[in-house]
């Protein structure tokens, strides 16, 4: 078998060939991109430079032309760019302007950790939350984001959204968390019955602490429907009491969503409902989640099942 070199070799050399590979590359080297790539580029490169590098000149103007047409490229979401190198002319592969987007976008939402939260929350956004009967809430969780946004390192007083089903409250938490989001913060929203009916379950596994600690350590936590688990003396003191002490102590930002007003969930918290009256114990609950966060009032219509 001839050396393939050689047979490449002949291949150029044959007169018809030939022509035909001159003709591309001269359309290639008078494309407007190459021309101006060329102006603003040389005195950086060799006086041979384009001859030399005539390859990379055709492979630009290829995938160029491939990407505009919709055609896949080798490695998606990427596109051709002129770059000099050693006075030569070479090809490289940035994103585009679609895949920058798509990368933000996943990066924001890496920052989000949703555990047993609505999928509608992800597309929660503060600027198109509709104020009516919820001025007041729109106005604190702008101000919230502000705050944590300006000085991440500051304790922040969060909002326990308070108001009847549907209204809104969880909504707002996700519209939150998007938008701390975009300023790279990190959050973590809680569904907080469901999460209860897992702790439970945990303590066979012996899973409680590990799942613990990744709750109460969250940069911003958000729990959301607080009052609506069954009340548990050992959730209530061992996983809520646990949670909300050590965000007090390092001052961590927490917010709260309820149907319960807090006179309400202090009671909820003492057993009140089941006969029981462990009022000392919710007190010192309610004491955490006075300190981490303002009452503010969700109204308006059920938009759920409106």
């Amino acid at each position: 078998m001839k050396p393939m070199k050689a047979e490449l070799s002949k291949l150029m050399n044959q007169r018809q060939l030939g022509t035909e590979y001159a003709n591309m590359m001269r359309q290639a080297v008078a494309d407007p991109d190459v021309q101006a790539f060329l102006t603003a580029n040389q005195q950086a490169l060799a006086p041979d430079a384009v001859v030399r590098s005539a390859a990379k000149i055709y492979e630009f103007v290829t995938a160029r032309n491939r990407l505009h047409a919709g055609d896949p490229l080798i490695a998606p979401g990427y596109a051709p760019q002129l770059v000099v190198s050693n006075r030569l002319i070479d090809i490289t592969y940035v994103p585009t302007p679609e895949k920058q987007a798509a990368d933000a976008q996943a990066d924001r939402a890496a920052l989000i950790t949703s555990i047993n939260m609505p999928k509608a929350i992800a597309g929660a956004r503060l600027a198109t939350y509709d104020p009516q009967a919820r001025d007041k809430a729109l106005e604190a969780a702008i101000d919230f984001t502000l705050a944590v946004a300006q000085a991440p390192k500051d304790f922040q007083k969060g909002l326990y959204l308070t108001g009847p089903f549907g209204v809104g409250k969880t909504y707002l938490l996700g519209a939150i968390a998007n938008d701390l989001a975009k300023q790279g913060i990190a959050s973590t929203l809680v569904h907080f019955p469901t999460f209860t009916v897992e702790m439970k379950a945990a303590i066979g596994d012996k899973t409680v602490l590990p799942k613990l600690e990744r709750i109460k350590k969250a940069p911003v936590l958000m729990i959301d429907d607080i009052g609506a688990e069954s009340l548990s003396p050992w959730i209530r003191d061992d996983v809520l009491g646990i949670i909300l002490q050590y965000r007090m102590q390092e001052e961590l930002p927490t917010l709260f969503t309820s149907n319960k007003t807090m006179v309400e969930l202090t009671d909820f918290l003492a057993g009140l409902d089941v006969g029981n009256n462990e009022g000392l114990k919710a007190q010192r609950i309610m004491e955490r989640v006075r300190f981490l966060s303002t009452e503010i009032q969700v109204g308006g219509r059920d938009r759920r099942n409106g």
